[in-house]
């Protein structure tokens, strides 16, 4: 709902709002309540997807999660674990469960949205303890059908494969034993073992990869083993101790993973932490590019096609309008500025490509974030979706053009400001897409309730 109030004066702008105006009721209104959580799950609240032209949304809830979980199977050690997690999606108009995908004793981020990743209508959900890729597509009709996962097998025929061929092995060993005198009895002992010492399907295409390229870089025979050596033997461990950390969609075809250590897939920080990106092929089950993140050549690629790293839906009728260096000359000004300043360029290089894979749906549409139009402190709000430190200032949004004179303000927190000025606060905004309102959020660090400010235009 939007504000509406009656003003006697001549001159309202100059009047404080009503009372009433100053209420959240005035500004919005219930449309309806649902349950989500039952037993011991809790609604994770920073966690919500929207589909196309808002007909579903996703929410989650999960159970507390368990530090120092034991292992069990292909389970990776170092990983938290959850009892349950949930998906649900409802039907937005009338707020209906039309169906939910249950995920048990696994962990997923759901942080921000880390963890999933909407493209159209496909859904890409990430099991940090397992390294699996769930592939997922939401139909018209509200419901989540699996399409395909990752992680284990590629293809969907590959432990069919697996099993079959064990078995046959276990046949020719028995015949093979059976043609030996006295081993005619009590040889079933002998059978194949299945166990997990065969590399996931995806860490296999990955080191294929890998091997192949270091392969190709010589001709001479020579050359071609001491390259090998030095490049994919000497690190093999290393490659093989990787980890799947993030996943986002650049297409309906290709997924651009994030891998790195056990540690940086579970920390807060991982820009300390060494990283490497591969464009996946969900189709050829292929790997068909793979980086550092300190490589040049990925960052050139970032910079000049910021762009399709987003990969919003071609439908989108907001988020193709979002300002980025690949589209934005003032946004390119601002990068080169920071690339400009101390540090070595391969320091820089990995504090850029710690933002891929983006996180999906982090970033705001909204006309004031447009740096064509604004200019804004960016230390303190951006399009970007995560939380700032604030201060007791008012955030200024300054026009572009000539006189650049100062549009509009922002304070978030109380009116007055607050009493103590050591106190840690921190503020995050949420922004309509293209109407002039916004929401922002303070908090402090010592559980104080936090303060939650509408700002519109009058």
């Amino acid at each position: 709902m939007w504000l509406s109030f009656s003003c006697k004066e001549e001159d309202c702008c100059r009047h404080d709002l009503p009372p009433k105006a100053k209420r959240f009721e005035s500004f919005f209104t219930q449309l309806y309540s649902v349950t989500l959580a039952s037993c011991n799950e809790l609604i994770c609240k920073d966690f919500f997807l929207s589909m196309e032209g808002n007909q579903f949304g996703l929410f989650a809830t999960s159970t507390a999660q368990i530090h120092d979980a034991p292992t069990t199977g292909r389970a990776i050690q170092g990983v938290p674990f959850i009892e349950k997690i949930t998906f649900h999606l409802l039907r937005l108009e009338d707020g209906v469960v039309l169906d939910e995908k249950v995920f048990h004793n696994d962990f997923i981020n759901l942080a921000h949205n880390m963890g999933v990743f909407l493209y159209d209508d496909l859904l890409a959900i990430v099991s940090l303890r397992y390294q699996t890729i769930h592939i997922l597509q939401v139909r018209d009709s509200g419901n989540l059908v699996d399409v395909r996962t990752i992680g284990s097998f590629c293809r969907e025929d590959d432990e069919l494969f697996l099993i079959s061929n064990s078995q046959s092995l276990a046949t020719s060993e028995r015949s093979r034993l059976n043609s030996f005198p006295g081993n005619q009895v009590g040889n079933s002992h002998n059978q194949v073992n299945q166990d997990d010492s065969f590399l996931s399907g995806i860490k296999q295409r990955l080191l294929s990869f890998i091997f192949q390229g270091t392969w190709n870089e010589e001709t001479d025979q020579a050359m071609r083993v001491q390259s090998l050596k030095k490049k994919f033997f000497f690190h093999f461990q290393d490659y093989v101790d990787l980890i799947i950390w993030k996943v986002q969609f650049l297409d309906r075809h290709h997924l651009l993973i994030k891998f790195g250590s056990v540690d940086g897939g579970v920390s807060r920080n991982v820009d300390n932490h060494r990283a490497f990106f591969a464009v996946y092929n969900m189709e050829t089950t292929e790997v068909v590019a793979f980086y550092q993140n300190s490589a040049e050549e990925l960052y050139f690629l970032f910079e000049k096609f910021c762009d399709h790293f987003h990969a919003t839906s071609r439908n989108s009728l907001h988020m193709n309008f979002i300002s980025s260096h690949s589209n934005n000359v003032y946004a390119l000004e601002q990068l080169r500025s920071i690339k400009s300043k101390g540090g070595s360029f391969s320091q820089f290089v990995r504090k850029m490509m710690a933002s891929l894979p983006f996180g999906c749906q982090s970033q705001s549409p909204s006309p004031y974030f447009d740096q064509s139009l604004f200019r804004y402190d960016e230390k303190l709000i951006s399009a970007t979706d995560r939380h700032r430190q604030s201060t007791d200032h008012p955030i200024k949004f300054i026009s572009r053009r000539p006189p650049y004179t100062l549009k509009f303000k922002i304070k978030p927190g109380p009116e007055a400001g607050t009493i103590d000025g050591r106190t840690k606060r921190i503020s995050s905004f949420l922004f309509h897409p293209f109407l002039p309102l916004a929401l922002s959020i303070q908090q402090t660090l010592f559980l104080q309730p936090s303060v939650v400010n509408i700002h519109f235009r009058r």
